[in-house]
């Protein structure tokens, strides 16, 4: 198998100066470490999500499901009375800023659990911060690392798909119908780099062959000068590794190029947000996964539940996959505190870890020795024409059924039996 990487950068160095971000902005917090929660009063979750930047339009959407978890709870007579309350900061996708958000979050505010993040680096910035302080966090950003013993606590719980398990699902779909011979475009960071590995994982029994690994800066606006290298290699699959905007830019200058007459465009990951943004052209034909999407309520009644409050609270809009995470990574949290009739930190981490799930999609729980959520990957193809209005942008092809198979084991990623 032939592996060529046009454009990497270090892994090794990328983490250092994330780990040095997070470690300066523990030296420079003018709060005092030891913590005291008021027993009383509201529930207060915080919520860092990048606000502004490339992840913006995702974030905003993150935003309004966790509103409706909050008010869902609180409907529901909260914690013996006690209201939740949703706390939302900015984290810029900057892991150190993320890390002085989330200390001002613990400290300052004093939160019982924080939920979010939307990048791998500043999710694990994110949670060393949680760990060291004892508080509970849930990220719903996708993430192998996270679920690594080198990063992991009893305090980490991660609701959002991890790689493995996404470009997995999506792999043992395409790499059969669509050939062997594959090249992946790449974000230069953990994301694209965990999915390349899941896909690589996932085709080994296939014999798929990697001609390529194409990595571009996150924020790329100019695909053209890669574009022709990889039709010169002439794969049966180009795999899209990237998020956001840099995926509709990528998809549509592929279109342009006309790439998708001369080999099948697969990504890990199909956002919702951005298949409304770019239009019907630019994703026409692409295959990829996804952890929601709003028409499976056709034949989930948690998912039509879920949408349903979410239309009466946000002007009939629709939620987004990336928004779901948000609304599931509180929901899960806040259920726990009710089943554990507390706040106390261990006693709600036992009732999370033995909750048995459906919230908005189907059954879920999570895998203790890693706290990852087990769950179902969709796999779904991009609609030409909705039928449904302008938000039917998506049909479901199949459904990868949550299995704990289909992820890295425990052993693999250094937990001890």
């Amino acid at each position: 198998m032939t592996k060529k990487i046009i454009g990497s950068h270090s892994i090794s160095r990328r983490r250092l100066l994330t780990t040095a971000s997070v470690g300066a902005a523990l030296a420079v917090s003018p709060f005092r470490i030891n913590i005291v929660r008021a027993d009383e009063g509201t529930i207060k979750v915080g919520f860092p999500v990048p606000l502004t930047g490339p992840y913006g339009t995702e974030a905003q959407d993150q935003v309004r499901a966790a509103q409706v978890a909050i008010a869902e709870f609180n409907e529901g007579g909260g914690l013996n009375g006690r209201k939740a309350e949703l706390l939302v900061r900015d984290d810029k996708l900057n892991p150190g800023e993320a890390a002085t958000r989330a200390l001002e979050l613990i400290e300052k505010d004093k939160v019982s659990f924080i939920v979010g993040s939307l990048s791998a680096s500043v999710q694990l910035a994110v949670n060393n911060v949680c760990k060291e302080r004892k508080i509970i966090y849930n990220s719903i950003s996708q993430s192998d690392e996270i679920n690594e013993a080198k990063d992991f606590s009893k305090y980490t719980f991660h609701e959002a798909l991890a790689p493995h398990l996404t470009a997995g699902a999506v792999g043992r779909y395409a790499f059969p119908k669509f050939g062997k011979k594959v090249v992946f475009l790449t974000a230069d960071y953990a994301y694209g780099h965990e999915m390349v590995r899941g896909f690589q994982a996932a085709g080994k029994q296939f014999g798929v062959e990697t001609l390529a690994d194409i990595r571009h800066p996150l924020g790329t606006t100019d695909f053209s000068a890669l574009l022709p290298r990889i039709q010169a290699l002439k794969p049966d699959i180009l795999c899209i590794n990237n998020f956001g905007r840099d995926q509709q830019i990528s998809l549509k200058q592929a279109t342009d190029f006309g790439m998708k007459k001369q080999m099948k465009i697969i990504a890990p990951i199909l956002l919702f947000t951005g298949r409304l943004a770019a239009g019907a052209q630019a994703f026409d034909g692409v295959i990829g996964g996804t952890s929601y999407y709003w028409g499976i309520e056709d034949k989930v009644p948690s998912a039509k539940a879920f949408n349903d409050r979410f239309r009466k609270m946000h002007d009939g809009k629709l939620p987004s996959d990336y928004g779901a995470l948000g609304y599931a990574g509180i929901m899960t949290l806040l259920m726990g505190a009710k089943a554990a009739g507390t706040l106390d930190t261990d006693k709600v981490i036992a009732a999370v870890e033995a909750l048995k799930y459906d919230y908005y999609k189907g059954p879920e729980y999570y895998r203790k020795c890693d706290h990852q959520a087990v769950q179902s990957v969709l796999i779904i193809e991009s609609k030409s024409k909705p039928e449904k209005g302008p938000a039917d942008v998506f049909n479901v092809l199949a459904t990868d059924e949550p299995s704990e198979k289909n992820l890295r084991t425990c052993e693999e990623l250094g937990h001890k039996s």
